[in-house]
């Protein structure tokens, strides 16, 4: 099995052209620019990243690469609302291998929540082990059954498990009506 493929990844969740995606927790932009090829010049990603240097890095790589169709935004996305998006305004938020990293898990699930679409979905991949000094310590790694308990809590589906390459583990969540 190979490391994660972000293009083979989304290709696979079914991106298609058109779609208005969210990368929150955008990181160097893996996911981002892969979502910008797939979604075309008639989608839009916006990719939200606390860290600074990594929103410069992402914006250079965009336009280097020629995609008018990338924003990206500096936020804090342990913050409520803290993606700046509008609500349901998205259908689709990338969460790869971010949720490790936050002290409150249920705050960027609601916000996904909150800024999807109903039916709208998210991709979730984070790791399963640290591997050759990659991924985080032990003690950080976030299980699937804590990810779904909290996603189920704050209104999701869980509509599939994904096989997002080695040393990670990946769920798809979708949102449904509350009507």
């Amino acid at each position: 099995m190979a490391f994660a493929d972000p293009q083979q990844n989304l290709e696979a969740f079914g991106l298609t052209a058109g779609m208005e995606i969210a990368d929150l927790g955008a990181g160097p932009g893996h996911y981002t620019l892969a979502a910008a090829r797939l979604v075309g010049e008639d989608g839009h990603v916006c990719a939200v990243e606390i860290q600074r240097d990594l929103v410069s890095k992402v914006k250079s790589e965009a336009a280097e690469a020629g995609f008018d169709n990338v924003d990206v935004v500096w936020s804090d996305l342990e913050k409520p609302a803290g993606s700046t998006l509008a609500d349901e305004s998205v259908d689709v938020v990338i969460l790869s291998n971010i949720l490790f990293q936050l002290k409150d898990i249920e705050i960027v699930l609601e916000e996904s929540q909150r800024i999807l679409r109903t039916g709208g979905r998210v991709l979730v991949i984070d790791w399963s082990d640290s591997y050759g000094g990659l991924g985080p310590p032990a003690d950080h790694l976030i299980k699937r059954e804590i990810v779904t308990e909290v996603a189920t809590q704050v209104g999701f589906i869980i509509s599939d498990d994904v096989d997002p390459g080695a040393h990670h583990w990946g769920v798809i969540l979708e949102k449904i009506s509350h009507e």
